[in-house]
């Protein structure tokens, strides 16, 4: 089964970028029919969808976050990187990666999630 792994900084300012990265060991990022994706969970709320890619160049995005985010993928290391910019408290998650066939799904294998606060 495939494995995700997520990494970040547990720690962001308000205003600043963040980066989360996934790395998928042992799985390949051009794997026919897979969307790999980043999916986060605010303190006491639902699950929400960031945003997904399926392939090197092709990428999609929530509506709601559209124009702060972007997912560019490295696949020579097996990684897929989320950058989110211009962080408020609001963007306080647990984050996590996925991956799947197909769109994404609640069915798609996910990481263990990591932690990011927005606080100065």
């Amino acid at each position: 089964q495939v494995q995700l792994v997520e990494s970040g900084p547990g720690l962001v300012k308000p205003s600043q970028t963040l980066s989360l990265t996934c790395t998928v060991p042992g799985g390949s990022l051009t794997a026919d029919f897979y969307y790999w994706s980043w999916v986060r969970q605010p303190p006491g709320q639902e699950l929400e969808w960031v945003g997904s890619t399926a392939g090197r160049d092709y990428a999609f995005y929530s509506p709601s976050l559209s124009g702060r985010t972007s997912i560019a993928s490295d696949t020579s290391k097996n990684q897929f990187t989320l950058l989110l910019t211009s962080v408020p408290p609001d963007d306080t998650a647990r984050n996590f990666c996925a991956g799947g066939i197909g769109p994404y799904s609640n069915s798609h294998r996910r990481g263990q999630g990591t932690q990011v606060t927005v606080s100065s």
